[in-house]
């Protein structure tokens, strides 16, 4: 379905934290730059008739001051939004509320760089149980989706997607995406044997071989 190592290092990862609202977050970067223009990867992102050929149906006000939902994952408020530059959200799942940025930025008249990042209070257990890529593996997913669907690539339904997952590429893709957070938290300065154990319990856990996440992923991936 996917040239995985070819996607895998198109995506540029970074893991920071800073003050925000309540108090310190944990920072999630994700970004890739597509071959297509602006307002076309800023559609295909907020499109509601686009949005599940790659990430999932979205329903509601996708305006600002709207309220959104993701089927079978998050929904939240759009809280501000400059087409087609970019929004910011909230993302309530499981009880608890983060929020997405996304910035689109011009890089020529044909090629465009999407980021992304997710924002969340995590405790410090928590993180130490699983990491970054708690969230980023599902954002990885989430890109690859996009990159597919620019370039073409005939959309995949749920149960597709489920047997590719469990597919020898599927794990190896999960696996190359949660070693590729190990990387981006360490260089934020997380202490390497943590990261390491974090990062293969959640390379277990995506390949549908260790415990479950509650609470622990703001992506709200299935």
């Amino acid at each position: 379905m996917i040239d995985v190592h070819h996607q895998i290092n198109a995506v540029r990862r970074q893991v920071g934290r800073r003050a925000f609202k309540a108090g310190e977050a944990r920072i999630v970067t994700i970004g890739q730059t597509y071959d297509t223009p602006l307002d076309d990867l800023w559609d295909a992102c907020t499109n509601p008739e686009r949005l599940p050929r790659w990430f999932a149906p979205v329903t509601g006000d996708l305006t600002l001051g709207g309220r959104y939902a993701v089927e079978g994952n998050a929904s939240g408020t759009i809280e501000r939004c400059d087409p087609p530059k970019g929004f910011f959200a909230t993302w309530e799942f499981g009880g608890e509320v983060s929020w997405i940025e996304l910035r689109l930025t011009p890089e020529g008249d044909e090629r465009t760089r999407f980021e992304l990042e997710h924002i969340a209070h995590v405790d410090d257990e928590r993180w130490a149980r699983f990491g970054p890529g708690a969230v980023g593996v599902g954002w990885d997913l989430s890109l690859m989706g996009l990159f597919r669907h620019l370039s073409g690539a005939p959309a995949v339904t749920p149960a597709e997607f489920e047997t590719w997952g469990a597919s020898d590429e599927g794990k190896e893709f999960v696996t190359a995406a949660s070693e590729s957070w190990y990387t981006a938290s360490v260089a934020s300065g997380e202490d390497t044997n943590a990261a390491r154990a974090a990062a293969d319990r959640t390379s277990a856990f995506y390949r549908g071989e260790g415990p479950g996440m509650e609470g622990a992923r703001g992506d709200g991936q299935d």
